[in-house]
């Protein structure tokens, strides 16, 4: 592995203040976050020290209100630090995302007085959330989901089991969707459920072909009691929630899914700068030159489109389609991007000495959560022609 730090990417940024945070961030990244991440991936240490360091920094909720302790940053510039984080640790770019994620349906649909409650700690008081959708047999057809949420007197018991939960076990707060009324999507609600709720445990944490140092678990809610005052939104209207949300972590993905991909590039660049066959440096060879030149344009690409997604969604205009878009294209790229990678390493490039193939194993996720790239194309097909006939 080179000991080379990757240039600073050229950012178009609004403000002299998002400029002096992206500093900061890469300045966290470099000094806290990528010296140690390869050795952390391959132990499988969860970093919930750099977590509560970001919290600290003010970083874990900048798309946020300030009144709770939130950054009021815009989206275009949340996804350029998601990005940053991103390519010096997935486990950590991707951590922030799915916090980010937990937030997001407290802090768009819960009332002023359970923000006031609940936001401040969850923001900057060094909490760490997860998001609560998927189940063992409800994944991509979320609507489909059976963990139960039945009435009790001011409670709610919630009953079910969910899986892929990123965090799962380790999250001081979840928010779970949970089904109170009949089949479809008009029958799921939202609750806020903490993280050490009587009944809620987690089971042994997936292993995992990439981010071992992020646990992925199944968690089982046997009888949890939730008070009324932690539902969030309206009845029934959880599925509503569960979708703007995804379309909002949907663009954290494609920003994580370039921080991987230009990680990927610089150590690729660098290896074929030094790295010399025949008396001269590799990056010399066409063949090579053009593989690098192709991979920087993807990256570029990719970055533009989260970033059009991004304007759109901080004007308040419909940003939906084209989320789907970058979540679709930036985890392509990144995948494509990873893998060439580690042809230009070649027979290093295989070896856990040099961090591309860490890179590429990580890569495959990202086109798998948060809607699989497939279900992106439903979306995207969906805005174009409209639903399907069948």
């Amino acid at each position: 592995m080179t000991d080379r730090a990757p240039q600073p990417v050229d950012r178009q940024l609004p403000t002299e203040e998002s400029r002096d945070l992206l500093a900061l961030v890469r300045e966290i990244a470099q000094r806290e976050i990528r010296p140690v991440a390869a050795d952390e991936e391959d132990a499988g240490t969860f970093p919930r020290a750099i977590f509560t360091l970001l919290s600290e920094a003010g970083l874990l909720g900048l798309p946020y209100a300030g009144e709770y302790g939130g950054g009021e940053q815009p989206y275009e510039v949340y996804l350029q630090v998601l990005e940053e984080l991103a390519a010096a640790r997935l486990t950590v770019g991707l951590g922030v995302s799915v916090h980010s994620l937990a937030c997001h349906g407290l802090a768009g649909y819960g009332t002023e007085e359970q923000q006031k409650a609940h936001l401040p700690a969850m923001l900057g008081g060094g909490l760490l959330g997860a998001y609560c959708l998927s189940e063992p047999a409800s994944g991509s057809d979320a609507a489909s989901l059976t963990t139960k949420a039945v009435r009790d007197g001011d409670h709610w018991v919630i009953t079910g089991t969910k899986a892929w939960i990123t965090h799962g076990g380790v999250a001081d707060f979840y928010t779970v969707l949970a089904r109170t009324g009949g089949e479809g999507p008009k029958g799921i609600t939202a609750f806020l459920v903490p993280g050490d709720a009587e009944g809620l445990t987690a089971a042994v944490p997936e292993k995992k072909m990439g981010m071992k140092g992020s646990p992925t678990a199944q968690l089982h809610f046997d009888g949890v009691r939730v008070p009324d005052t932690r539902r969030i939104g309206e009845e029934g209207q959880g599925f509503t929630i569960a979708l703007a949300a995804l379309d909002a972590g949907r663009l954290g993905i494609a920003a994580c899914a370039i921080g991987v991909a230009q990680a990927a590039l610089d150590e690729a660049l660098t290896y074929a700068l030094d790295r010399k066959q025949f008396g001269h440096p590799i990056a010399d060879f066409q063949g090579l030159r053009f593989m690098l030149a192709d991979m920087a344009t993807k990256i570029e690409a990719g970055r533009a489109l989260y970033l059009a997604a991004a304007r759109l969604r901080d004007a308040g205009k419909p940003f939906s389609r084209q989320a789907a878009m970058a979540k679709l294209f930036c985890t392509d790229a990144a995948m494509a991007v990873t893998t060439d990678a580690v042809q230009v390493l070649g027979g290093y490039g295989y070896t856990a000495d040099f961090p591309v193939e860490r890179l590429m194993r990580e890569a495959k996720v990202l086109q798998i959560v948060e809607g699989t790239n497939q279900i992106q194309r439903m979306v995207i097909a969906r805005h174009l022609a409209g639903p399907e006939s069948h």
